[in-house]
């Protein structure tokens, strides 16, 4: 008896703790220029690296460098190779001061993921902004909660089921194990 009520506590946890893994959504884990670096020289492509294979998504992955002054600086489209976003900068960056990589990529789960980094230009450079933040301001990066309010999403698997599951095995449980209780033992 108390064997079989082992086994479906057991049953109900493993459906519980394997739920977290169906919600992982890709993480940046590296970038050129890198995070809050000091960059001398103006790059000539952006890369992002996350944890997860990136999907190859035209309308959804999209990347923006915004610079001092709301500027916005042209780029070319994704290029999405395995876990790597590679954007070309198309020119040279002009003044000196924080640049702001904007990002939006479709995850490996099907989710898309946005967020944004800067870096620093300590040299001034040549070139010249595409446009300034009062005739078409950079769109920001949407965060993670953003992304998953917009309507119509699909949000994934719910975790609820999962649990819900493993309240009706619980309780299917405790059921049995209170009626093998009752019964009487004849002698």
């Amino acid at each position: 008896m108390r064997r079989a009520l082992g086994v479906l506590l057991a049953t109900g946890l493993a459906l519980v703790v394997s739920a977290g893994p169906a919600l992982a959504h890709n993480v940046l884990v590296d970038s050129s220029p890198k995070k809050d670096s000091q960059v001398e020289n103006s790059p000539t492509e952006l890369k992002l690296v996350f944890d997860q294979p990136v999907q190859a998504a035209e309308l959804v992955n999209s990347v923006t460098l915004t610079g001092p002054g709301s500027t916005r600086w042209p780029v070319g489209k994704p290029a999405v190779e395995n876990t790597a976003v590679t954007v070309p900068v198309q020119g040279p960056l002009g003044a000196a001061g924080e640049y702001t990589v904007a990002f939006r990529i479709l995850s490996a789960d099907g989710h898309p993921v946005g967020d944004k980094l800067s870096f620093h230009l300590t040299k001034d450079g040549s070139g010249t902004a595409a446009t300034t933040g009062a005739a078409s301001p950079a769109p920001a990066a949407p965060t993670m909660t953003q992304v998953s309010e917009r309507p119509g999403q699909d949000e994934g698997t719910p975790v609820w089921p999962w649990f819900a599951g493993a309240a009706v095995l619980l309780g299917a449980g405790v059921v049995i194990a209170l009626r093998f209780a009752r019964t009487p033992t004849r002698d």
